[in-house]
């Protein structure tokens, strides 16, 4: 009976990786996470180890977010320069070189900040 317990135990004090999912999704603060483990009765260590699993998956979501700004702007600058150089509305020329490639630039500089942050 008394491991019986125990496992029941070890099974409610476990977080599963759908639970940090969530916690990722609704932008949870570290120090929330680290009060609901600590409400659940989670050891010092477990704790520090739920929330270096928590931060490994906000470091992989930023780092995620950032390839993809970097191919957003990628593509966009792609399309800015074949577009320049075909120049098919001439009146849009220096909305396109200017402002499409400003755009393209700021966007892969966001993903920069995203992936290096």
């Amino acid at each position: 009976m008394f491991t019986h317990h125990l496992i029941i135990m070890a099974v409610s004090l476990s977080i599963t990786q759908d639970e940090l999912q969530r916690w990722v999704a609704e932008k949870t603060d570290v120090k929330k996470v680290e009060t609901l483990l600590a409400e659940r009765g989670l050891s010092p260590e477990h704790i520090g180890e739920q929330l270096k699993s928590y931060r490994k998956l906000l470091i992989e979501q930023r780092q995620c977010n950032g390839f993809i700004c970097l191919g957003i702007g990628a593509i966009l600058g792609f399309i800015s320069c074949v577009l320049t150089l075909i120049n098919p509305v001439p009146a849009l020329y220096g909305v396109i070189l200017y402002g499409l490639t400003s755009v393209a630039i700021l966007i892969i500089m966001m993903g920069f900040y995203y992936l290096f942050e």
